[in-house]
């Protein structure tokens, strides 16, 4: 289970608004770094997403203490790094959503189960699904359909 993750972003606080909206949740700030928010979800498994400024890379610290924080002002903003994320969210919702944003956002197929890829300033990508959409991908993978009750 993934409780949360992290994302760069040009605009922190405009894209962890969306991501609150998306997620039907609260925000707060991230006190270990500026300019860096957190998009929670609410639920029972304390779901969120980090909203780190672009060039923002974590790093090990040399002794015993916690991962630091620094800036590379030379990051593109494009990662590698996704999730795919259920919402209580119809289709529609998600792509006003992304519209008004002035973000992409297109429902593709994955095989057996669809997705939207909501491109989030158009740089980095989360693949959301309906409750629909999680339905058939549970039924690929052999998931555990219990937890589709929490949407």
């Amino acid at each position: 289970m993934i409780h949360h993750i992290s994302i760069p972003a040009e605009n922190p606080r405009q894209v962890v608004e969306v991501l609150a909206r998306l997620l039907n949740g609260r925000i707060t700030g991230f006190g270990p770094y500026g300019n860096s928010f957190i998009a929670w979800a609410g639920d029972e498994v304390g779901t969120a997403i980090e909203v780190y400024p672009s060039g923002t890379e974590l790093f090990p610290d040399q002794g015993e203490g916690q991962a630091n924080f620094r800036h590379n002002p030379v990051s593109s903003g494009f990662t590698a790094t996704h999730a795919t994320i259920s919402v209580k969210l119809t289709i529609g919702e998600i792509l006003d959503l992304a519209k008004k944003a002035g973000w992409r956002a297109i429902q593709l197929s994955r095989g057996p189960h669809d997705v939207i890829e909501f491109w989030i300033e158009n740089r980095v990508m989360l693949e959301v699904m309906t409750k629909e959409m999680a339905e058939d991908y549970l039924k690929s993978v052999g998931g555990n359909r219990a937890i589709l009750e929490t949407l």
